[in-house]
């Protein structure tokens, strides 16, 4: 598994109801694409309480075939046209759960990044991690949550995806899920991913 996200900041005073449009209009053509385990639409609105204004999709790759096959096909050309092209960052998967509420539509998204300190040697840490985050994915209200690592930056991304708008204020940022498409999503297995 391969997690992947890309940050599109806009303008605060932006009509993010472009953004909404085009996940309305665009955001089924993913549903069916071949090695995507998910793609979460994300936004984050300044009316809404973010700092910023912001589209952030976030995927779960299944296949690194699939994210290529994205990244240098007309998908993410489409953002490029539009937006310019944004940084992506990547990150590989260490696990993956669905949640209690796995059957429900998500509403809310969290990020949680957490550097991963040099006093732990990296696989007490990660395992470590790997325990906390099969605690976290059966709490109340996940769908469906992952945790994957950046070795680059030594950092850890714990990513959620909740059926109710008010996920916990402590999981840290939080986004609005406008659609889902999750072709591959059984596919991802559950559990640690080595």
């Amino acid at each position: 598994m391969h997690a992947m996200q890309y940050e599109i900041t806009l303008p605060a005073d932006y009509d993010m109801g472009i953004v909404r449009e085009r996940v309305a209009t665009r955001g089924h053509l993913l549903d069916t694409f071949p090695g995507l385990g998910l793609k979460a639409y994300l936004i984050r609105e300044r009316t809404a309480g973010s700092p910023v204004n912001q589209y952030a999709p976030f995927y779960l790759w299944g296949t690194p075939e699939g994210m290529n096959s994205f990244l240098w096909g007309p998908g993410f050309q489409g953002i490029v046209n539009d937006f310019g092209r944004p940084v992506v960052q990547h990150w590989t998967g260490l696990a993956y759960a669905e949640g209690p509420a796995g059957a429900s539509v998500p509403v809310t998204a969290t990020r949680r990044r957490t550097p991963l300190g040099e006093a732990v040697p990296p696989g007490e840490a990660v395992a470590d991690a790997v325990d906390r985050h099969a605690r976290e994915a059966s709490r109340k209200g996940v769908v469906a949550s992952a945790l994957a690592v950046d070795p680059r930056h030594w950092e850890l991304l714990a990513f959620t995806l909740w059926a109710d708008a008010e996920a916990p204020a402590d999981d840290g940022e939080r986004f609005q899920v406008l659609h889902l498409s999750a072709p591959g999503r059984a596919g991802l297995g559950t559990g640690r991913q080595w």
